[in-house]
């Protein structure tokens, strides 16, 4: 297995992680994207679209393991990085953790189109 196969692995990892925490613990996941849930709606709302969406997106390159799978998730990283930095720009949300995010994303989305 080559570095980059184990890295496009920890990408999926990674994404599945990330939605783990957003199911488990949206509070927490409240804090990391500054998002805030003023009842169960928006609480349902970052369990399924920040949780289960992408613990099944990551499950889905685990299991298929073709590139096609993990090129889909590589334009979902793509798509979110390009529309962060546009964010950034438009909405004047230049922060440290968006910088570190959109950084985290182009990597992800690299490696999984490599």
């Amino acid at each position: 297995m080559s570095i980059l196969d184990i890295l496009k692995i920890v990408a999926a990892v990674g994404t599945i992680a990330a939605g783990a925490i957003s199911i488990i613990s949206p509070k927490s996941a409240e804090s990391f994207v500054g998002l805030s849930a003023t009842g169960p709606r928006g609480t349902s709302e970052i369990r399924s679209v920040l949780g289960a969406l992408f613990v099944g997106l990551g499950i889905a390159v685990l299991v298929f393991r073709t590139p096609d799978a993990y090129r889909t998730l590589g334009i979902g990283y793509g798509a979110i990085a390009l529309v962060r930095v546009l964010s950034i720009v438009l909405d004047r949300a230049s922060t440290s953790s968006n910088w570190i995010s959109f950084v985290s994303e182009v990597a992800f989305a690299v490696v999984l189109f490599l």
